[in-house]
C-alpha cells in the first residue's frame, strides 16, 4: 500500500534514532567517555540528514515547527508516518 523506499527510510530513521537514544542513555552515566560521544555526534548528524531526506520527498514527520511545508500544507495528507 505504501512505498517500499519510504518504508525503507522510516525504519532507518527509527533505527538511528534507537542508537542515538542508546547513547544518549549511556553518556549519561558516562559522560566523559570520548569514543562514545563521537558516535553520538555522529549518529545525531545521520538522523537530521535521514529525517530531512524524507521529509523533502514524503513530508513531515512531526508538527508543530519540526518541519517546514510547501503549499499546500502536507501535514494533513496521507500517510502519516505512524500510519505505515
Amino acid at each position: 500500500m505504501y512505498p517500499e523506499h519510504q518504508f525503507e527510510m522510516l525504519v532507518n530513521i527509527q533505527a538511528v534514532g534507537f542508537s542515538a537514544i542508546d547513547l544518549n542513555l549511556y553518556l549519561d552515566t558516562h559522560p566523559t567517555d570520548q569514543e562514545a560521544l563521537g558516535h553520538y555526534n555522529a549518529l545525531c548528524e545521520q538522523l537530521a540528514c535521514l529525517k530531512a531526506a524524507y521529509q523533502q520527498i514524503y513530508g513531515p514527520l512531526m508538527s508543530f515547527g519540526e518541519a517546514p511545508s510547501p503549499c499546500p500544507w502536507r501535514w494533513v495528507q496521507s500517510p502519516w508516518p505512524w500510519e505505515i
